[in-house]
């Protein structure tokens, strides 16, 4: 096992998001970066044991939920989600719209530190802002991303 670098934990709030190839969009948030290895559990009849067995089945990744400020004009989220259209046509063409997105964790330096890739990524679900007369915050849109394989590489 490695040995960690630095005395302190790195601070989560500067970060990078590539989607595809040299397109970058600004996020105040991303999460569901995790993974889990499904477990099988198997008992034989006839087993000296009174208890199960367990193996590692499937690995499960968890959508990623993506949010930013909206901005007037910017409707970015929109139309990569009506992209999906074309998976749903049964386009062979549909999967030129399924991209890697990049997730980096960044220095002071501006450097990556961790960095996730997220494998055949497609918006699966887009999510306005909610409206409130009273409030004082700014407008969030949130997107919802769900892939095909998350890779974690580390800084060389």
């Amino acid at each position: 096992m490695a040995k960690a670098k630095g005395d302190y934990p790195l601070p989560k709030f500067h970060f990078q998001v590539e989607w595809g190839e040299g397109f970058r969009m600004g996020f105040t948030e991303v999460s569901g970066l995790d993974f889990e290895t499904e477990v099988i559990e198997y008992r034989e009849g006839n087993s000296k044991i009174y208890n199960k067995l367990k193996q590692p089945g499937l690995t499960k990744f968890s959508n990623i939920t993506m949010k930013r400020g909206t901005f007037e004009g910017d409707f970015d989220y929109y139309l990569l989600w009506k992209e999906t259209y074309f998976f749903q046509e049964g386009n062979k063409t549909g999967d030129r719209y399924r991209r890697p997105v990049t997730i980096k964790l960044l220095n002071e330096e501006h450097d990556p530190i961790i960095t996730w890739v997220l494998t055949n990524a497609w918006p699966s679900k887009v999510q306005s802002t909610d409206l409130k007369a009273d409030a004082n915050e700014v407008a969030i849109e949130t997107m919802e991303l769900v892939h095909e394989g998350l890779e974690i590489q580390e800084a060389s």
